[in-house]
């Protein structure tokens, strides 16, 4: 067989780099390991919507069927971003997992597009808990969830309903309903929120009109320096080759804007009370979002519960840095829970 120069130099640069290249056969924003097994697989939720994910099985031969985990977000973000890394973390560990794309969004169906709602995202979560308990290679016993970012808190609804849920993790969580009818740090009052609810409805009129859906602001495409640091650690994440996706929302545009009603009127976290299964929640020390975890947990019950702070953390450090996600406690957590 013979090679030209580029062919050559290309098997060259995927050996360093392949990772980063998505000529290389690899199109996720992390390393890929030797040690697992990927593969594209679907399945389709209670609402008809065709989910796409990839499934990690660990290499490593095994008598025994595996516990499973169904892993998705951050919000805005696709499987081939921070989801995909902790769903290969944890099948490097003895764990089969689903990374998928929520409804809407990513390599999954439903029109219009990058559309989010507390219902079906949530009911994302037990589709993949559907999918994961027919495959023969799983215990069916023994499933758990993991979200991140605004999928911590789809997580955490999705738990108090499908008691399937044995275990849960929730990463770097944001409260969609809370933080959509707040605002950030609860600033909003009633009369703001009115005055939100008057503009997205008379959108909702404009949208109709003109057959198509305005898609809210998302990240700017440069920053001008003046910005609150966390919307600079979204944009050193989304929109760097760190973690930039062409199918991100958060990389490539923003939310349909009509999204935010919904949240604003259907609270995710009304049954959190009534989990009787374990919960771990995760947040950084520093991160700006630190105020959903510490209070989604209160509403916890329960002596298997905990609440994680990881030292020295912003919220974006929970998305890919090896050295802040604290896998370790993870795997420990869903190796006691699920068994």
């Amino acid at each position: 067989m013979k090679f030209g120069i580029i062919s050559l130099l290309t098997i060259a640069i995927c050996g360093f780099f392949g990772w980063k290249f998505y000529a290389c056969g690899w199109d996720k924003t992390f390393a890929k390991s030797d040690k697992v097994k990927v593969k594209k697989v679907s399945f389709t939720n209670r609402y008809g919507i065709k989910l796409v994910g990839d499934l990690y099985i660990p290499k490593e031969k095994r008598a025994e069927k595996l516990p499973a985990i169904a892993v998705s977000g951050p919000f805005g973000a696709v499987k081939e971003q921070s989801s995909g890394l902790y769903a290969q973390t944890l099948a490097e560990n003895g764990f089969i997992t689903l990374a998928f794309d929520a409804s809407y969004t990513g390599e999954s169906g439903g029109k219009p597009r990058n559309v989010a709602s507390p219902d079906i995202n949530t009911e994302d979560f037990s589709a993949a808990v559907d999918y994961l308990s027919n495959l023969p290679e799983v215990n069916h016993d023994e499933i758990g969830i993991l979200g991140i970012c605004g999928f911590g808190g789809f997580a955490i609804n999705a738990a108090a309903n499908d008691t399937r849920i044995k275990a849960t993790v929730t990463a770097t969580m944001y409260d969609m309903s809370r933080v959509n009818a707040n605002g950030y740090f609860d600033s909003m009052d009633k009369e703001q929120r009115y005055n939100l609810r008057q503009q997205l409805n008379a959108q909702r009129s404009a949208d109709f009109k003109s057959g198509s859906y305005k898609i809210a602001q998302g990240l700017p495409d440069k920053l001008s320096g003046d910005e609150p640091q966390f919307v600079k650690d979204y944009f050193g994440y989304y929109k760097t080759k760190r973690g930039y996706h062409k199918n991100s929302i958060n990389s490539t545009g923003g939310w349909n804007m009509t999204s935010s009603l919904s949240f604003m009127n259907m609270p995710i976290l009304s049954y959190a009370s009534e989990i009787k299964s374990p919960v771990l929640i995760i947040h950084g020390e520093n991160a700006h979002s630190r105020y959903f975890s510490e209070d989604a947990f209160k509403k916890l019950v329960g002596d298997n519960k905990r609440l994680l702070i990881v030292p020295n953390a912003n919220h974006v450090d929970l998305y890919d840095n090896m050295e802040k996600i604290p896998f370790n406690e993870i795997t420990e957590f869903f190796k006691a829970n699920l068994r």
